[in-house]
């Protein structure tokens, strides 16, 4: 007999992770430099890992609070005071994850109704998508294109809610694209949102990461602390991204929900990862700060070579990616990445992979080396001159 499908419907119809198909491609190929992995280069400041070493030598091997350590807790909401003038009650307001990817999905799952909608502004992060249709929620996508700097608007906001719509999915800087918003523009996103009596998922991994003006909290906008959850963590800033550490704050009534889900599900993130997170917190702010500059060039470089070679890039304002089009190569984005990694060994991403507005596009990492950009860029230049006369 025949077994029957054992498999969950939702998970065997779910597409495989666009990225995933040209990392596998870089794995197998000799000499390749890498612009693909959204990972900083640099190593965890030395600090940093000697928390977490004079953790073990201590014997901090234990489960640690649902919630996390108190003390991290504790230094998060202050952290948020001082950069945000938010509060958030440590003991009932802040869970500490496995990273910002495990946050996403409880809250999601904590928050949502089959059926229910999320608002996804595109092209985003590979995940949003996917968890949603997990959580039992139907993601719905907002194409935002390069005419408004890959920016969410009020009207395109307003013309995709419904009466099933229950969030509205934010994520700024945006991965893949480094478009962030201004206080105004958000303003504006709040008056929408609060109209229609939506929640806001807001993943601000990359908030340290902003080169333009300064990053605002949604939650710090009036009337939205109540209905935003925020989500953040240490990957990125702090270039801790194998510590799996991340966040979430919101209000009592649904850190309830989301500390149930993490309880039976993860139990606590690793008590050494949060150790050493706690010291990133309290003395890690001049490495940021270096990190954050360093980026910064490599950006301003970046984006002008593309420019020069003619592969025309708006400039990102956070995180650490470039999103130059590749429309006038005559290739598509999955075409061009291909035949770049095969002729000429450099790794990127196509645009598609992370939703719509993302086709014509190549999303590219500044979180390398000046060195090995600069001869990623070199090879570009080569394979643009050779196929597009």
């Amino acid at each position: 007999m025949t077994p029957r499908n054992f498999v969950n419907k939702k998970v065997k119809e779910l597409p495989p992770s666009g990225i995933r198909k040209f990392f596998d491609l870089v794995v197998n190929t000799k000499g390749v430099i890498s612009l693909g992995v959204g990972e900083p280069d640099f190593v965890t400041p030395w600090h940093i890992r000697e928390a977490c070493v004079y953790s073990l030598e201590k014997g901090y091997t234990m489960y640690t609070s649902n919630y996390g350590l108190l003390e991290l807790r504790q230094e998060i909401a202050k952290h948020f005071v001082n950069k945000y003038k938010l509060e958030y009650n440590p003991e009932g307001e802040i869970v500490i994850t496995v990273g910002v990817s495990e946050a996403l999905d409880i809250v999601l799952r904590a928050v949502l109704e089959e059926g229910e909608e999320v608002l996804i502004p595109e092209p985003s992060f590979v995940s949003y998508k996917p968890c949603t249709t997990l959580a039992g929620g139907v993601p719905i996508p907002i194409e935002t294109t390069v005419a408004t700097e890959f920016k969410l608007t009020p009207d395109m906001l307003r013309n995709k809610i419904t009466p099933k719509t229950k969030a509205v999915l934010l994520s700024y800087p945006n991965n893949p694209t480094g478009t962030t918003y201004t206080k105004a523009e958000l303003l504006e996103l709040a008056k929408v949102i609060e109209q229609y009596d939506l929640l806001v998922l807001s993943d601000e991994i990359y908030a340290d990461l902003t080169y333009e003006g300064s990053h605002t909290c949604f939650a710090s906008l009036p009337n939205m602390k109540e209905r935003t959850v925020v989500f953040n963590g240490f990957s990125k800033a702090y270039a801790m991204t194998g510590w799996r550490i991340g966040y979430t704050l919101a209000n009592k009534e649904i850190t309830d929900a989301i500390i149930k889900i993490h309880q039976y599900a993860i139990m606590c993130a690793p008590v050494m990862g949060q150790m050493a997170a706690l010291e990133a917190l309290k003395n890690g702010e001049e490495e940021v700060k270096y990190m954050v500059n360093q980026y910064n060039k490599r950006r301003r470089l970046i984006v002008s070579r593309f420019n020069e070679i003619g592969l025309e890039c708006h400039e990102p304002n956070g995180a650490f990616y470039a999103f130059p089009s590749v429309k006038s190569t005559g290739f598509t984005a999955e075409e061009f990445c291909e035949k770049l990694l095969l002729e000429e060994k450099v790794a990127v991403v196509p645009g598609n992979a992370f939703g719509v507005g993302g086709d014509g596009h190549i999303r590219c990492t500044y979180a390398s080396s000046l060195e090995n950009i600069t001869e990623a860029l070199k090879r570009m230049e080569k394979f643009v001159r050779l196929h597009c006369r």
